[in-house]
């Protein structure tokens, strides 16, 4: 499996830590919005162990219910930390929120809770720049979004975004405290809780968006289409390639169907062995590619134009 876990198992440790630490100086303090920020922590720490989960479980070998293996594991596992990240994340932050908001209770003491926001930045940060690391190797040249759209392996950026939106929240949150204190607005706790919530929600979208389309079947880019279009319509043998199928069945793992036109004069064995020539060389080139499935198909011209092949 191409995903490194270093910065899942780091975000891990942090986030358990910080989540203890959060609920005690929230409890303490009589903050919500640091009670808030320790749901983010909780939830983030649970999220962490999703993904080890699916990655586990997207390496178990193929078996007679799963003949292409249990890749699409790691898509469902991540579309379920976003989910996670929306309800018990966003939605939690955002209820606290306004109930701090309607029913504003005067600040406790801030100080263990200024001592917890930074550590937690201090953790949440070290998490980060692991993660931004580890995203900036695959990155390469690529702009950033480019890479989460083009990516096929959610545990890249999803630690990434979680850790980011972490830190932009405990920011938030320290100034919401610093005001709070400093003018005697308690109003401030919910706004701060319900900015938490609505970063969530907007990370949580990204995130769906992207594992969505992953575990819907998403195949590979045009490009890759082109190139392997060409190579396959050198062979010899070939006269068209009429139709491409593919999906990614995990990030290191694509399936896919060619239904080509083979020149007329080709008996069964001839077209055989360009398959197997065909199947070679796309795995040569692409070693991504696991699975050729490769369908003989007589050429037709109408069928071309209007696009009806299937």
């Amino acid at each position: 499996m191409a995903s490194s876990q270093k910065s899942i198992y780091s975000a891990l440790i942090a986030n358990l830590l910080i989540a203890i630490t959060k609920f005690i100086a929230g409890i303490v303090g009589r903050s919500g919005s640091m009670i808030s920020e320790g749901i983010h922590s909780l939830v983030d720490t649970a999220n962490e162990l999703l993904l080890l989960l699916g990655l586990h479980r997207a390496r178990k070998e193929p078996d007679k219910t799963h003949p292409f293996g249990y890749g699409k594991e790691l898509y469902f596992w991540s579309f379920i930390v976003s989910i996670m990240i929306f309800g018990l994340g966003g939605g939690l932050s955002i209820y606290q929120g306004i109930l701090h908001i309607r029913e504003p209770e005067p600040l406790g003491d801030p100080t263990m809770s200024y001592i917890v926001l930074g550590l937690s930045i201090i953790f949440e940060g070290s998490s980060l720049i692991i993660a931004l690391k580890e995203f900036n190797a695959i990155r390469g040249d690529q702009s950033w979004w480019d890479t989460v759209v083009k990516s096929k392996d959610p545990s890249t950026f999803l630690v990434m975004f979680e850790d980011s939106a972490a830190v932009a929240a405990l920011f938030i949150v320290g100034i919401c405290m610093f005001l709070n204190h400093r003018y005697h607005m308690p109003v401030l706790d919910g706004v701060a809780s319900l900015l938490v919530g609505l970063i969530l929600v907007g990370v949580s979208a990204i995130l769906a968006r992207e594992s969505r389309s992953l575990l819907m079947g998403e195949g590979i880019s045009s490009e890759s289409r082109t190139k392997i279009t060409a190579l396959v319509e050198r062979d010899r043998a070939v006269l068209k390639v009429m139709h491409m199928l593919s999906t990614y069945q995990s990030p290191d793992e694509i399936i896919l169907m060619l239904i080509v036109a083979f020149k007329e004069n080709l008996d069964t064995q001839q077209i055989n062995e360009a398959i197997d020539r065909i199947r070679d060389c796309i795995k040569h080139e692409f070693s991504l590619v696991r699975f050729v499935l490769v369908q003989p198909e007589t050429f037709s011209a109408e069928i071309t134009e209007t696009g009806s092949v299937l």
